[in-house]
């Protein structure tokens, strides 16, 4: 039974950036200022990646967790709002879809909407699925609000996410954590001592000589894992077999059009990996995300400043990953979180949030001084799970296309996927069935939404759907699509409520 004896004492977090300080203010928050010590490591000589500059709408509750206000965090970031991901030529070049933050429509008679669309889009009776979701609607006007209190409208429940410049939202959040008592030491690791007795660690030392000992140790050193690889040799799952992209190249640039932000993160595929463009108050982050196996970064950083809709102001700042995760991302008294614990790739914005979800399971599973082995191993095997179900879903991204024009697309055509992800596009390429499993990240409406914008057609659908006359489902059609069409129309532009609530002093 743990006691109060027996509570972890003090906690070192080895590794600044997005990872370490949200972890900071998460634990400052949780835990206050008399549970235990809280001391972050981190050198102002070693850089970070700030691969995270777009998120989902998961990171609301992160933000809700530590009470901070909305305004004052999207003003203090330069930040702007995001409602969906655009995905162009992916499928074929010319071709273009949203994958949107909201639902399609409404589920009628306890049965899914995309069926009853499904059943008149094959008699050629309705418009396209993007048109029976606000949010992707509104995300193409370039328009945005928050939820109204306005009863059965769609304008009561709208999702969205954040882009913001990372770098501001880790000062933003050590701010917060320093605050909160959480104690910042500027030194480089150089060492990290285990315990000979049972392999745990002991302490850190850093370059000054100092030696910190702690309890737990967080590891957010990055893709170098300091801890939970280059000391504890946890070992690594490699998927750069169905994830080949392992380098990214990033390059803001100002925007074209200043007076328009739309609200959306955009995501151009090319001969060999694909490039975003995430649009901030101050400036547009874009970024070429390639295999070095079918390019060169001479040649890709060319693609992109050819690609730059303004001037460049920044030079190319090149990340390299090996996409995959460790085989635990919690050893002993050492949790992995952020990139130290693996890295699928920034297609749809899951970084930030792999790292949220890391320190939510950690609060869940807090460990006492005895650290019982079934709460590391539960840990250990929700965390599998959840970078499995996003690997599967972006993986899906690059499989399902009809694109030959290149060495890379047809490695990706033809690569083998695991039997989950086979199975759930089998499923749907049947009768247009999803299901959400394993409490996975992405929920019905975004494996909609890709499966169905990178080309699956099912053959059928829901025969359920029969039960409703074809005139009384084209009725309701019309009726789901003029309410979305018309709750858009009062929806303020983005930039204009960006003025009004949030706007950055810059």
């Amino acid at each position: 039974m743990s006691s109060k004896v027996n509570n972890i004492k003090k906690i070192v977090i080895v590794g600044g950036g997005t990872a370490g300080w949200m972890t900071a203010a998460a634990l400052a928050k949780v835990l206050g200022k008399n549970y235990c010590e809280i001391q972050l490591i981190e050198s102002d000589a070693i850089s970070t990646v700030s691969v995270g500059e777009a998120t989902i709408p998961q990171i609301s509750l992160f933000n809700k967790l530590l009470g901070i206000d909305e305004n004052d965090f999207v003003k203090k970031t330069k930040g702007t709002f995001k409602l969906g991901i655009e995905f162009i030529d992916w499928t074929k070049k010319g071709g273009g879809y949203m994958h949107p933050f909201g639902d399609h429509g409404t589920n009628m008679d306890a049965i899914q909407f995309h069926h009853f669309w499904l059943k008149m889009n094959q008699q050629g009776k309705v418009a396209d699925l993007e048109d029976y979701s606000l949010a992707a609607v509104a995300a193409r006007q370039g328009k945005f609000m928050r939820s109204q209190n306005m009863g059965n409208s769609p304008l009561s429940n709208i999702n969205y996410a954040f882009h913001f410049d990372a770098t501001l939202y880790a000062q933003y959040l050590r701010n917060f954590a320093v605050e909160r008592g959480v104690n910042r030491s500027e030194g480089k690791v150089v060492d990290v001592c285990l315990r000979s007795s049972d392999g745990f660690l002991d302490s850190v030392m850093l370059e000054s000589g100092e030696r910190v000992e702690a309890d737990l140790f967080v590891d957010c050193s990055g893709f170098k894992a300091l801890l939970i690889e280059g000391a504890m040799k946890t070992g690594f799952i490699d998927w750069s077999d169905v994830l080949p992209c392992d380098t990214a190249v990033a390059i803001p640039c100002k925007a074209k059009d200043p007076a328009i932000i739309y609200p959306f993160t955009q995501a151009k595929a090319q001969k060999t990996g694909w490039i975003w463009r995430i649009p901030l108050q101050h400036r547009v982050g874009n970024g070429y995300v390639y295999s070095s196996k079918f390019i060169n970064d001479d040649d890709a950083v060319a693609i992109l400043k050819d690609q730059l809709e303004g001037e460049p102001v920044g030079e190319p700042n090149f990340l390299r990953w090996k996409t995959g995760m460790r085989k635990k991302s919690w050893n002993k008294n050492c949790v992995a979180i952020g990139l130290s614990a693996g890295f699928v790739e920034p297609l749809e914005s899951t970084g930030l949030h792999l790292i949220q979800s890391g320190i939510a399971k950690l609060m869940g599973l807090f460990p006492h001084n005895g650290f019982d082995q079934i709460d590391i191993d539960t840990y250990n095997n929700q965390t599998s799970t959840e970078f499995e179900y996003i690997r599967d879903f972006i993986v899906l991204h690059y499989k399902a296309t009809d694109r030959d024009d290149s060495p890379f697309w047809r490695h990706c055509q033809n690569m083998e996927i695991s039997p989950r992800l086979q199975a759930k596009m089998d499923l749907y390429n049947a009768n247009g069935r999803i299901y959400r499993q394993d409490a996975e990240l992405f929920n019905e409406t975004s494996w909609l939404a890709v499966m169905h914008g990178q080309g699956l057609k099912p053959k059928g659908y829901n025969p359920l759907v029969d039960v409703m006359v074809d005139a009384e489902i084209e009725r309701r059609l019309t009726h789901i699509h003029s309410v979305i069409s018309k709750s858009a129309d009062t929806m303020p532009m983005h930039k204009d409520f960006i003025e009004k609530y949030c706007k950055s002093n810059f």
